[in-house]
């Protein structure tokens, strides 16, 4: 189904957000599908090739250029591949505009490929208008999500985890490693099992994800 050009500008008039960016042109490719990988991993969106940042819709001059462009730098640089539908909506007669509607994918994580031997690389995650590189924890916590239910110990550090969480509005895996004298790997472990068991919440953040209780 396609998108009609009033329909593109009341998409466009919502400003960008975790569903929504904009990019003027397809170039640095290599850093564009971040955001598909980001949009991927997290609840899906759009990413449309022609708008400024500002909201503006110049459109591409040559639209098929840039689209060659994209798919080129989908097939290498994505994993596993995005799902993905293009459509191209024309501003006017020589200016269209590319919107990628990227779902949420059922193959996450999705990676942007740096090892390509060895098909490794980054995952990133949306958080409001940005697209950050997914944490150890916040790529196995995508992974396993959603593959049936979770069995944790309730022991010694699950209660003073909780005890703390009471009293204070998040925790940090360093915080929480240091709080329970306990190595970080530890630590680790124990957050995404009671993340995945829905009992925390995971907070994404490009320095340091922090945890809240899961009704917090």
């Amino acid at each position: 189904m396609g998108m009609t050009l009033r329909e593109l500008r009341q998409l466009v008039r919502q400003g960008e957000g975790e569903q929504l960016e904009f990019k003027r042109k397809a170039n640095h490719p290599d850093k564009i599908v971040k955001e598909m990988v980001a949009f991927a991993n997290t609840r899906g969106g759009h990413l449309l090739i022609g708008v400024d940042d500002n909201g503006d819709m110049p459109g591409l001059r040559f639209a098929d250029e840039e689209r060659f462009v994209m798919e080129q730098a989908m097939k290498k640089y994505c994993w596993p591949p995005i799902p993905h539908t293009l459509l191209e909506v024309e501003v006017d007669e020589q200016h269209t505009i590319l919107l990628y509607e990227i779902e949420e994918s059922t193959t996450k994580p999705h990676i942007v490929i740096e090892d390509f031997e060895e098909r490794r690389g980054k995952a990133f995650y949306r958080v409001a208008d940005r697209s950050i590189q997914a944490s150890r924890e916040l790529k196995q916590i995508i992974r396993r999500s959603g593959h049936g239910q979770v069995r944790f110990n309730y022991g010694d550090k699950e209660k003073l985890l909780m005890q703390y969480l009471e009293e204070h509005e998040s925790i940090t895996l360093r915080h929480f490693a240091e709080l329970a004298h306990i190595p970080r790997w530890k630590a680790s472990r124990c957050l995404i099992l009671l993340t995945l068991a829905g009992v925390l919440r995971i907070l994404p953040d490009s320095v340091e994800d922090k945890y809240v209780g899961a009704f917090a």
